[in-house]
C-alpha cells in the first residue's frame, strides 16, 4: 500500500496501456449524463446576456488566493451562470463526437460532470443540482433538509461548506474518458478538474466573491451524497464559492 501512488504512475505509462474502446470500434459514451433528461430544467441567464465588471487577468491572478469566510451576500443567478460557463461552458457541439468548452481537456473528452450545493442564490431554492453543461441550465436531484451538513461531513467537518453561497461537486465518469484512453485516461481526470478549478478562482474575482478548492473528503461520503457507485462515476474534487 505505501507504493500505490508510484504503482499508478508507472501502470498508467503507454507501454503499459491496453488497446481503448475506441480502438477496439465500442460506440462513445454520451456527451452528458442521461439519468436526468426527463426532469424539468431551470433555464439560467445566457452567458452572452451577462453584464459582468471587466477585471484585469494579472490582477486576478495576484489577487487570487482561498477564501473559506462569506458574507451573508446572496450569490445573484447571472453571476452563477457566469461562474458555470466559466468553468464548464460549451463553445461549440461537434455532434455526436465532442465537445469544445471554456477549459481544456484531454482530447476534448470532457469527462467532468458539475453538481452544485446552493445555500444562499437568489431565485434558486436551497438544494443539490445537477449542471447540463449542454442545455446550460440546472436540475434540481434534492431538496430535502439538512443537506449542508451532509455534506459538512462529508468533507470531514469543514463548516464553510455550509455557509458558502455554492458548493461546486466535480465528478469524473470513467467511461468518456477510458474509451479513448484505456487506463491512461485515469490520469486526465485530476489535470482537467485542476483547469476547471482555477477558472473558477478567476471568474469568481470578477463578481466580487472568493473561492476554497476542496481536496479533503470523504470519497464515499461525497459518492453517497451525490447517488453515484463510486464505480462509474466518482467524486474528484470540490470547491466552495461566496461572497467576500
Amino acid at each position: 500500500m505505501a507504493r500505490i501512488g508510484r504503482e499508478f504512475i508507472k501502470k498508467t505509462k503507454y507501454e503499459f496501456l491496453d488497446l481503448s474502446a475506441q480502438c477496439r470500434g465500442r460506440p462513445q459514451p454520451p456527451l452528458e449524463l442521461e439519468i436526468y433528461k426527463n426532469r424539468d430544467l431551470i433555464e439560467l441567464p445566457e452567458p452572452e446576456t451577462i453584464s459582468i465588471p471587466h477585471v484585469d487577468l494579472r490582477e486576478a491572478i495576484e489577487k487570487r488566493c482561498s477564501l473559506r469566510r462569506y458574507s451573508r451576500t446572496p450569490l445573484k443567478a447571472e453571476e452563477l451562470s457566469f461562474l458555470l460557463w466559466c468553468t464548464q461552458g460549451v463553445k461549440e457541439v461537434i455532434p455526436g463526437s465532442a465537445t469544445l468548452r471554456t477549459v481544456p481537456s484531454a482530447g476534448a473528452r470532457h469527462a467532468l460532470e458539475t453538481y452544485l450545493l446552493i445555500n444562499n442564490v437568489e431565485t434558486l431554492a436551497p438544494g443539490l443540482y445537477w449542471y447540463s453543461a449542454l442545455r446550460h441550465g440546472l436540475i434540481l436531484i434534492d431538496d430535502t433538509a439538512r443537506l449542508a451538513d451532509r455534506l459538512v461531513t462529508a468533507c470531514l467537518g469543514q463548516r464553510f461548506v455550509a455557509q458558502s453561497a455554492v458548493t461546486f461537486i466535480w465528478t469524473a465518469l470513467i467511461s468518456r474518458m477510458t474509451w479513448r484512453y484505456s487506463e491512461r485516461g485515469f490520469r486526465y481526470f485530476f489535470l482537467d478538474v485542476g483547469h476547471v478549478c482555477q477558472n473558477l478562482y478567476l471568474a469568481a474575482e470578477a463578481v466580487g466573491s472568493g473561492v476554497c478548492a476542496i481536496a479533503a473528503f470523504s470519497d464515499d461520503g461525497v459518492n453517497e451524497f451525490l447517488s453515484l457507485d463510486g464505480e462509474e462515476q466518482f467524486s474528484l474534487y470540490l470547491a466552495t464559492v461566496g461572497k467576500k
